[in-house]
């Protein structure tokens, strides 16, 4: 038999998959436990992505996994403090917050609260308590045939949040989902899932940030299956700020349907290798999307950032803007495709990627991609990668400016309106705070 990429960790996994089988006692004959095993299989049988795997061609995931990360290694108790936790949630963001360490959800450090139309739990109690509302929707965005990373998590789903909203709820504030590792004795290996259902008219905000507290290696896998119903407008953030001994893996996978409106907001900052997918199909007609991205990276890390707009039905938007400035040896990744279906007459899409290399030694590879397949539409797409604009820097040092300020004051400049598209001031706050000290570093 010819040897699959990832097989060392295959190997690994093989037995971490029968004990987990055993650890569910009643529930590995549900129906979701079926999707985790057709899941486990489609993984045995496909391999991880190879070197020569288009989609991972500028990013060898499974190579960097095989070489830092041992699958083999046991859960420990973790030693989080109540202190650490408060230190890496964003401050001043009145938020519904939920934590969970290493993966399982954390209640004595989460808040306790009860809203009217809106059910929030653990996806363990989920799928014990509800598991119908579980099977409905588990595995049906996130495809684990296309892609090993999210038949990796789906085989393992077992910790994250199931959030569902009912119609015409208007949630009043964010919903936080803290996921913090404990580095600081032995690596962290965890997967997370939540599904997120948000009814007919209804409205809501979901953030996501993880952070690790150490500096052992560790990999986190997250897939997000999110589902926003007709008349519906969600948000979520994505906040990737972690110690740069981290792998992550990212797959946001959203369906809309009818006069939807969905917006995607991705700041990817620090870590050794990070890889964020995003998935939008816009099902019905009159739907609407917006994607933000910014990643400013220094050192050796390395983010790639892949989205994909599928424009199903007419009348639809979207609109995505991606920016990264690369410094020391970093390196970033975009592709983005738009495809546009034969009956998705009247459709406007638009895709930027701008980058900034501050170094020689810094590098972006981006590719962005339309099909279209209808004849009545407005589509463009397009990128840029360059250095700051040395005119620019001349005259704000001629007026006394020194020349690291300067820099900063050009660099925020050009970051300034994906910063300004995060909406919320906590956030925003936080997020320029970060990339301002980076800057003037």
């Amino acid at each position: 038999m010819e040897k699959l990429s990832g097989q060392s960790i295959l190997d690994a996994l093989a037995g971490k998959f029968e004990a987990f089988e055993k650890s569910l006692n009643g529930q590995s004959k549900s129906a979701i436990h079926q999707v985790r095993k057709d899941a486990f299989k489609a993984l045995k049988e496909n391999g991880f992505p190879a070197p020569k795997d288009e989609e991972y061609k500028f990013t060898n995931l499974t190579k960097a996994l095989e070489k830092n990360i041992d699958f083999q290694t046991a859960a420990t108790t973790p030693s989080i403090t109540a202190e650490q936790i408060e230190g890496v949630k964003i401050p001043n963001l009145d938020a519904y917050n939920l934590v969970f360490i290493n993966g399982e959800f954390s209640a004595e450090n989460s808040d306790q609260f009860s809203v009217e139309g809106l059910e929030i739990s653990s996806f363990k109690d989920a799928a014990a308590n509800n598991p119908k509302l579980v099977a409905n929707y588990f595995g049906t965005q996130a495809d684990f045939q296309k892609d090993a990373f999210v038949a990796l998590n789906t085989a393992f789903s077992q910790n994250g949040a199931v959030i569902s909203v009912n119609d015409n709820v208007i949630i009043d504030k964010p919903i936080a989902l803290y996921f913090v590792s404990d580095g600081s004795q032995d690596q962290q290996i965890y997967n997370t899932r939540n599904i997120i259902v948000i009814g007919k008219s209804a409205q809501v905000t979901v953030l996501e940030k993880f952070d690790t507290i150490g500096n052992e290696k560790s990999f986190t896998n997250a897939v997000n299956e999110i589902f926003v119903a007709e008349n519906a407008h969600a948000k979520y953030f994505k906040i990737e700020n972690d110690v740069a001994s981290t792998y992550h893996i990212s797959n946001v996978n959203v369906a809309q349907e009818r006069n939807s409106h969905f917006t995607s907001n991705t700041i990817a900052l620090n870590g050794a290798m990070v890889r964020n997918n995003l998935d939008i199909k816009l099902n019905g007609e009159g739907c609407e999307s917006h994607m933000n991205g910014i990643y400013v990276l220094g050192g050796t890390t390395h983010v790639d950032n892949h989205t994909t707009v599928d424009h199903k039905m007419p009348n639809c938007y979207s609109n995505e803007l991606y920016k990264g400035i690369m410094d020391d040896k970093s390196k970033g990744v975009f592709n983005g495709k738009i495809f546009v279906r034969e009956d998705a007459q009247k459709t406007n899409a638009f895709q930027s990627n701008k980058n900034i290399l501050m170094t020689n030694d810094a590098s972006v590879n981006t590719k962005p991609q339309l099909e279209i397949w209808a004849d009545d539409v407005k589509c463009s797409h397009g990128c840029t990668t360059g250095q700051l604009d040395q005119d620019a820097l001349f005259y704000l040092q001629a007026r006394g400016i020194t020349k690291e300020r300067a820099r900063a004051i050009l660099l925020h400049a050009f970051a300034i309106d994906v910063i300004e598209n995060l909406e919320i001031k906590a956030v925003q706050d936080y997020v320029e705070e970060i990339i301002t000290a980076r800057l003037e570093k």
